[in-house]
């Protein structure tokens, strides 16, 4: 499902020149508080795509490629439009790689970003896609295996495929509570844990992580945790309400 891709981590620090660039800046700050003005996400992803064009460093390229995400999940209106976002974020985060190729966080944003393209357009219509996203994955992972992130999307991906494409639950399941044992308060791996759990018919299981979602005081991405986490967890904790 969308939920299990987005609210991803804040913009991880490459190591490489600009890191003080004012729109990077503005991304790592906006990246989890878009909540409280979601418009300003418009305005930053024309900068960053400006900049991107005179000077596209890694960092510039990092902040382009998770503006892009956020984009995609929260202000574009039409599937069209969801997916140039997307895209452009693989783009980006693809010429981040090719700059860096030892940074866990352009791996991660080129995989979650070429992954959120598929599920926009159908897991079964975009399978030839994921050899690619669990390489990003599995990459990200092996540069940096304390990188949580990373966790989230692996979860996802093993929960999202199909059985007979090397879908897995027990393996999602393991990548998400590895993540949770690196980040508690990683809302949006919580609620993929959830998901996952549900899957597997354990439903009190999955019961106790909606809600402490629900309960988390002190959220890793408060805008992730305001306009998608807690909706999403909502509405799972009722259905699963209608079920019993």
């Amino acid at each position: 499902m969308r939920a299990l891709l987005a609210g991803l981590a804040l913009l991880a620090a490459a190591g490489m020149a600009w890191a003080g660039s004012p729109l990077v800046g503005e991304l790592k700050a906006l990246s989890t508080r878009y909540h409280e003005d979601p418009k300003k996400v418009d305005q930053l992803k024309a900068a960053l795509e400006k900049a991107a064009k005179t000077d596209p460093d890694v960092d510039t390229l990092l902040a382009l490629a998770q503006v892009c995400f956020i984009y995609g999940d929260v202000r574009a209106l039409t599937e069209d439009e969801k997916l140039a976002a997307y895209d452009r974020g693989r783009q980006a985060a693809k010429q981040a790689i090719e700059l860096a190729p030892k940074s866990a966080p352009a791996r991660f944003w080129y995989g979650t970003n070429t992954g959120r393209w598929g599920q926009t357009k159908g897991i079964m219509r975009s399978l030839f896609l994921l050899p690619t996203v669990k390489e990003a994955m599995q990459t990200a992972l092996v540069l940096d295996p304390g990188y949580a992130p990373a966790y989230a999307l692996g979860g996802s991906i093993y929960y999202e495929v199909p059985g007979f494409a090397g879908g897995d639950l027990d393996r999602s399941e393991a990548m998400f509570r590895k993540g949770l044992e690196l980040d508690p308060h990683y809302t949006n791996m919580r609620l993929g844990l959830a998901r996952t759990l549900l899957k597997k018919g354990r439903t009190a299981d999955a019961r106790r992580e909606l809600e402490a979602v629900l309960r988390e005081k002190a959220p890793s991405n408060p805008a992730d945790w305001t306009m998608k986490d807690v909706p999403q967890a909502k509405a799972l904790l009722d259905d699963i309400k209608e079920r019993s």
